[in-house]
């Protein structure tokens, strides 16, 4: 199923835990490991000036300097890439989110495997989570394959696929999701738990409604997954169906931990946004920053369509 990964990576510590999941993976599925680093920015058009992701330095590139880059990169995966099968290491300079998307285009990749860091924490490497984290956001909004999200080393420590959480709040992205969680809880036996989390964080009121009127949601959010889920379930080994109410990212987290998943699947259907003014803030990414678990994103069709008819 996972034929082709692609790990997105500047190199540094800062992604190490999604590297860790990616090699763990490529080694366990027996795929091919496609590894991208989108080294730097160019400073102006047509210019061999670039502005280096790691540390923000401008720099001047030499015909042989990717190469040296590249070997570079290799090394800091050396032990990893002793133990996979099949590999490839590309380095490139351009925005990142664009040239990530279009590689994974090319390749037909099937997962794309990404560090994600909040943008607004101060640290050591600033520049290099900042790039992280508006990577992730680019093509998260809009990967036509699932993209894995690491937001925390405890995520990246997993023995595979067996106990899944798809979370749903029944939007049209959210049925893709399902497919796509469907397709994997029978292509590794896993068992699958299906979540619902009313949401009463929207209104500031809603918490001191009468707790009937919380209890009438939830019954109907019951009634639809039974409706619109369960009967594609009769060849999956277990499942089971939950619906709580709450602030939906805290829910889900909390659930998944209660379940001790080792997967969790959202739909991912965030406005886009230009990548200086994007936060971290929709339900999947705050699921992703808090999350024990890795955490897969899936798009609706929909915009795939619109992606490719942009391309024409």
């Amino acid at each position: 199923m996972f034929n082709k990964i692609l790990l997105s990576t500047t190199g540094t510590p800062t992604c190490d835990a999604a590297a860790r999941v990616a090699f763990d993976m490529a080694k366990r599925y027996d795929s091919k490991l496609y590894i991208i680093n989108v080294f730097g920015v160019p400073s102006r058009s047509f210019s061999q000036t670039v502005i280096d992701t790691r540390t923000g330095d401008e720099i001047d590139l030499h015909d042989d300097q990717l190469d040296y880059l590249k070997n570079d990169l290799e090394l800091v995966y050396r032990d990893q890439i002793k133990e996979c099968n099949s590999y490839e290491t590309f380095l490139t300079v351009g925005v990142p989110h664009t040239e990530v998307l279009r590689f994974a285009r090319q390749k037909e990749i099937d997962l794309i495997v990404m560090g994600v860091r909040d943008m607004n924490k101060d640290t050591k490497e600033t520049i290099s989570r900042n790039i992280v984290g508006r990577t992730y956001q680019g093509v998260a909004q809009s990967a036509r394959c699932p993209v894995l999200s690491i937001g925390r080393a405890a995520a990246s420590f997993w023995g595979g696929i067996s106990n899944i959480v798809f979370g749903t709040d029944f939007s049209k992205a959210s049925v893709e999701a399902f497919k796509f969680a469907l397709k994997l809880s029978r292509e590794f036996q896993a068992d699958l738990n299906i979540f619902h989390a009313i949401d009463i964080s929207s209104d500031p009121f809603e918490i001191t409604k009468n707790q009937e009127e919380i209890d009438d949601r939830i019954r109907e959010a019951r009634e639809k997954i039974r409706n619109e889920y369960l009967p594609n379930l009769q060849d999956i080994r277990d499942y089971e169906v939950d619906v709580w109410e709450g602030i939906p990212y805290v829910e889900i987290v909390k659930y998944a931990r209660e379940k001790f998943a080792d997967l969790i699947i959202l739909a991912h259907h965030t406005k886009k946004m230009a990548p200086a003014q994007a936060v971290l803030g929709s339900t999947v990414e705050q699921v992703v920053l808090r999350s024990n678990a890795p955490v897969i994103s899936v798009n609706h069709p929909q915009r795939e369509k619109k992606l490719k008819e942009l391309e024409k």
